[in-house]
């Protein structure tokens, strides 16, 4: 009996894995290697579901040198309407992901094509848009209107932040309205679109792009389809909120596997951006 408990105890020791060894998948359920999924650049190979990834793998894998010249980079969200547990909130999403708000912007280039590029976070309290990440994207699109650059946007977002209220709501008539003005000089702007974006940041900037791109199987939308069953009664079709639906009507311009985003930022770029100016849009 004593041998048989021993055993059992010393197999149990050598099944027992370190957590976070493995990765479920969303969307086909099938249980992944975390350490090949890292490879993979966090796309499923069964599925090709692009996982989400944070702003520094971003900009790893897209900018030159991997380098962002971050400008504002200690802006960070007051508390206007005392929300209840809104502050330590925040402190808690500035521990865990380093940032003081949920958005990058700064100079880059791609390719060797200098941009304004900006990076949101979906880690930093679901990538929601308070006033602050509404300003930095103002400003990102002020400063490619200044000097003349190309203005590239990857969003990731549950939407508008509800603990600042109708400030939060503000940045979706801000940030279109800058737009607006780079659009008037005939400046690109490339929207790239990730899993999740949705609400607010979708109803606004995200959309807004003269050429939006998207990961395949992104979630993009104005509401989720569980909200949107209890508001109309119906259930939505399979699919409908994903990237490749959203393509074949028309919404957006392109599914780009993350593998070959880069390389499909600078084939855009150089037929937009020729010697510096771009063409009428």
């Amino acid at each position: 009996m004593w041998f048989k408990k021993k055993v059992k105890a010393r197999l149990e020791e050598k099944l027992k894995l370190p957590d976070g060894l493995w990765v479920k998948c969303e969307t086909c359920g099938e249980i992944l290697y975390r350490k090949e999924l890292e490879k993979n650049l966090w796309i499923c190979p069964k599925c090709n579901f692009h996982f989400r990834i944070n702003h520094h793998n971003y900009i790893s894998l897209l900018l030159d040198d991997a380098k962002l010249e971050e400008k504002d980079k200690d802006l960070e969200p007051l508390d206007p309407l005392d929300f209840p547990e809104y502050k330590k909130k925040q402190k808690i999403a500035q521990q865990k992901t380093g940032m003081k708000e949920g958005a990058v912007y700064g100079l880059a280039s791609i390719g060797e094509i200098p941009v304004v590029f900006a990076a949101m976070d979906f880690a930093f309290m679901g990538g929601s848009m308070g006033s602050v990440i509404g300003e930095k994207i103002a400003r990102a699109t002020r400063t490619a209107c200044k000097k003349e650059l190309p203005l590239i946007i990857l969003s990731a977002s549950g939407g508008a932040r509800m603990q600042e209220g109708i400030l939060s709501l503000m940045q979706m008539a801000k940030t279109s309205a800058e737009l607006a003005l780079l659009a008037q000089k005939k400046i690109p702007y490339i929207s790239i679109l990730t899993h999740p974006t949705t609400a607010g940041v979708m109803a606004s900037y995200a959309s807004l792009g003269d050429i939006i791109i998207t990961e395949p199987g992104a979630l993009l939308g104005f509401t989720g389809a569980r909200v949107a069953a209890q508001t109309i009664g119906e259930k939505f079709p399979p699919g409908l909120q994903r990237s490749e639906n959203l393509l074949a009507h028309g919404m957006i311009d392109i599914v780009v596997s993350r593998k070959e985003l880069r390389n499909t930022l600078i084939r855009i770029l150089r037929i937009i951006w020729k010697h510096g100016k771009a063409p009428a849009i």
